[in-house]
């Protein structure tokens, strides 16, 4: 009986307020507070018919151009929004006033380039992904001071250089991605800020080398990736003080030579934690530190019989670990 009664209060609450409601082309799961749009013809975003209860929007593939304060001012309580490969081109000042709960916001792969001051301001933002668009100055004024940022992904835009305005505002960062850009250096200091980054991903940029400093206070990184630069040296002193590193990648540059002692700071390394092939490494007088460290810490390397000498022409092709102190003039 208490059961019928309950089932008939439910049916009469829904007929007196109505179903819940959902945008067109979009599907609704209120439960979960959730709507996905996905691979609809959408012209703009859906906010009529946004429940003001929902928590999570995802709208990906579509042809949307642009985001307005206005616009999420339809779900107050949001807290994850995904933006992914749609046209957008803008976005409004101010835009995230009226989601004060806001934590994720992700516009992977979309045409944005110059975003107006603010725009990231308002809401307690952990994630931020700006992934595959068309940047090429990430302004400091895009945030507020002491940003509650701890994931910041600008890959895949064309910057040419490293954003420090905007680190500074990012004092609780944990990961950075810059990879795929077109950075030709890091600045001295211009990771400072940065005293919690764990993870720096500078992969598949074009930087030839890393001055002595641009390192020295990021004491926590644990990840670092520099695969697929130009990188033809590093300072002696580069990796001072990085001792919880498990993970660094220095394949696919132009290194030759490695100066004595730059890899002695990482005691932390995981077996396979180094990757250093694809190098032209020169295997004379030069490479015997690299030699001895290579016979002490083979299993911190990621397939150490692909770290290969280029020259002299004896030796090309030969795994640096398998060669003899006669074979290098020592």
């Amino acid at each position: 009986m208490k059961s019928w009664r309950s089932l008939a209060f439910l049916w009469l609450a829904y007929f007196c307020h109505g179903a819940p409601s959902c945008p067109d082309l979009c599907k609704c799961y209120p439960r979960r507070g959730e709507v996905v749009c996905n691979e609809v013809a959408l012209m703009e975003y859906p906010s009529e018919g946004l429940s003001e209860n929902t928590t999570m929007v995802t709208i990906q593939f579509t042809n949307i151009t642009s985001v307005s304060e206005r616009h999420l001012n339809a779900t107050p309580l949001l807290e994850g929004l995904h933006l992914y490969s749609n046209h957008l081109r803008s976005l409004a000042p101010h835009l995230l006033r009226g989601v004060p709960r806001l934590n994720t916001l992700d516009l992977t792969e979309n045409k944005l380039s110059d975003l107006p001051a603010d725009v990231f301001s308002h809401a307690p933002l952990l994630n931020l992904v700006l992934k595959k668009n068309e940047i090429k100055i990430a302004n400091g004024d895009w945030l507020q001071d002491n940003s509650t940022l701890t994931w910041l992904d600008l890959s895949g835009n064309r910057l040419t250089k490293v954003p420090v305005a905007l680190l500074q505002k990012m004092p609780r960062l944990e990961n950075l991605d810059l990879s795929n850009n077109h950075l030709e250096k890091i600045a001295p200091n211009s990771l400072d800020p940065l005293t919690r980054l764990e993870r720096l991903n500078l992969q598949d940029n074009k930087l030839i080398t890393l001055d002595a400093p641009a390192l020295q206070n990021t004491g926590n990184l644990v990840y670092l990736f520099l695969s697929r630069n130009k990188l033809k040296r590093l300072p002696q002193n580069i990796f001072q003080g990085l001792t919880q590193i498990k993970a660094l990648t220095l394949d696919d540059n132009q290194l030759s030579h490695i100066p004595e002692g730059l890899l002695d700071p990482l005691t932390s390394l995981d077996d396979e934690g180094l990757d250093l092939a694809s190098n032209p490494w020169q295997c004379d007088g030069k490479v015997e530190y690299l030699w001895r460290w290579l016979q002490k810490n083979k299993t911190k390397v990621f397939v150490p019989e692909t770290v290969t000498c280029a020259k002299p022409p004896s030796l090309a092709g030969r795994p640096v670990v398998s060669l003899t102190e006669s074979e290098l003039n020592l």
